[in-house]
């Protein structure tokens, strides 16, 4: 679908759905780059109601024909539902969920657009500076409030599983190895030894069931240039399970800028676990922590993977898929065959 109209049927849909909305018009529309998952577009909508003009800054998802993940974006509705006006984290207002394709093309979801702000670039860390240490505070605290949040009766949990604490490993690992076999177009044996050498040794269970964001990390938020983060983004991957899991992939290196001194890239580690614990109400548990890292590197495979498939067979011709299946795939798999090298020469 063009953009121009995709800008005249948005303006019918976004008429039809804004309470006392008339005469609404796109002024503006483009592409957000970047994320595969979804094609993203900033809108600029202006219109009349009862007070007078208006013009709101929109962001839509729509689903593409085919993507990194395969993810339901009513679990991605639900998850930035749940996180919206709590424990201050800066999450956009969800507005429209659509499932019926008549309308645009495809499925899709509107939230508001927080205006300030740019993602940091997982690969120039550096740059976020004088800032680093403010952004890793907020980085740390925001992450911590997620795994705070209340799971009974949030829009998440209406919508997905909600698995035992001890069965969230189990459930994850499941999931992930599955997409490896599956959408691997060549033998894994790295993936498939940490995969053993996951299930033979379990982390504890999970102290608190948590809402978890999926892919909390560098690239995923903006940050204003001053020392603020404005949004947390890409909740397409969210779930109920093991806080840990956020924790781990939020600080796995390749989101670090390859800085080990520093959790994420942003903070030294004893600071930012000790804010992820007070934020969390977590206590910190190296064993489980240790899993969960592990693990990260086997759920990154999964989506590189998937991601070189689509690209081969020509279901998705956005080159992000084609560097995440070569640069990623080959990044991760370094880092677990360094990682369980020791591991399997001491028999474990």
């Amino acid at each position: 679908m063009l953009e121009t109209d995709l800008a005249e049927k948005f303006a019918a849909y976004a008429e039809a759905h804004l309470p006392g909305a008339r005469n609404a018009r796109v002024d503006s529309i483009h592409r957000i780059h970047g994320g595969a998952s979804r094609q993203t577009y900033s809108i600029d909508l202006a219109f009349e109601d009862a007070t007078g003009p208006k013009v709101k800054g929109l962001i839509l998802r729509r689903d593409p024909p085919d993507s990194l993940i395969d993810t339901e974006r009513r679990v991605e509705f639900a998850a930035i539902q749940s996180a919206y006006g709590q424990r201050d984290l800066p999450v956009p207002e969800a507005l429209f969920l659509e499932t019926d394709p008549s309308a645009l093309g495809a499925p899709f979801f509107v939230m508001g657009r927080i205006e300030s702000g740019e993602p940091l670039n997982p690969f120039r860390i550096d740059t976020v500076e004088p800032h680093r240490a403010a952004i890793g505070e907020q980085f740390f605290r925001h992450l911590g409030s997620i795994a705070a949040l209340p799971v009974e009766g949030s829009a998440l949990a209406a919508e997905t599983e909600t698995p035992a604490a001890d069965q969230c490993w189990r459930r994850e690992l499941a999931y992930w190895a599955n997409e490896i076999r599956e959408n691997a177009l060549a033998p894994q044996p790295v993936a498939e030894a940490a995969i053993r050498h996951l299930e033979r040794n379990p982390p504890p269970p999970a102290q608190r069931l948590s809402i978890v964001h999926g892919d909390y990390r560098t690239g995923n938020y903006l940050q204003d240039g001053e020392g603020t983060m404005t949004a947390i983004l890409d909740w397409e991957m969210a779930h109920i399970g093991d806080p840990y899991e956020d924790l781990a992939w939020a600080t796995d290196l390749l989101w670090c800028g390859n800085d080990e001194e520093r959790a994420a890239g942003l903070l030294p580690w004893p600071e930012a676990i000790a804010v992820w614990q007070k934020a969390s109400g977590c206590t910190f548990d190296p064993v489980a922590f240790e899993w969960w890292s592990l693990f990260a590197h086997v759920k990154a495979l999964g989506i590189w993977v998937t991601s070189e498939k689509a690209f081969a067979k020509g279901d998705n011709d956005d080159p992000i898929l084609a560097w995440s299946g070569w640069f990623t795939h080959s990044a991760h798999e370094l880092m677990l065959a360094m990682r369980l090298g020791p591991k399997y020469g001491a028999g474990a």
